[in-house]
């Protein structure tokens, strides 16, 4: 289907801007693929957190500055639509920092919200 090839490009772009500004080392970039609501959800080591800016905060916490956040790679493994306004994802993650190389897999889903893609919930292990 022609859509789902639109909409699976524009997911990855979302992805890819997302990565862009992790590696500028500006979080509030890297924030703009994310819903932008006290509903969005993540879901990392320590268990889930909810909201937009909760979600921004954390990252500013376990993230303080471009060293630690060292260099961000994806790697895409499926894009799934579950409906023509949502998709899930799964990938896999690389940060590749002067001391050490942390990776590990997330799942999104992502809602198609006024036009665009946005991740409405990450778990990233």
């Amino acid at each position: 289907m022609a859509q789902n090839a639109q909409d699976r490009a524009a997911i990855l772009k979302v992805l890819e801007n997302q990565r862009q500004g992790w590696n500028k080392g500006d979080m509030d970039d890297y924030m703009q693929g994310y819903w932008k609501s006290d509903s969005l959800l993540f879901v990392g080591k320590n268990g889930p957190t909810y909201g937009w800016q909760k979600t921004l905060d954390n990252y500013k916490k376990g993230y303080p500055d471009k060293s630690a956040m060292g260099f961000l790679t994806f790697g895409i493994k499926k894009v799934e639509f579950l409906a023509k306004d949502k998709a899930f994802v799964l990938g896999s993650w690389n940060l590749k920092r002067e001391k050490d190389e942390p990776k590990g897999y997330f799942t999104l889903l992502l809602r198609k919200i006024d036009g665009e893609w946005k991740v409405v919930v990450d778990h990233s292990s």
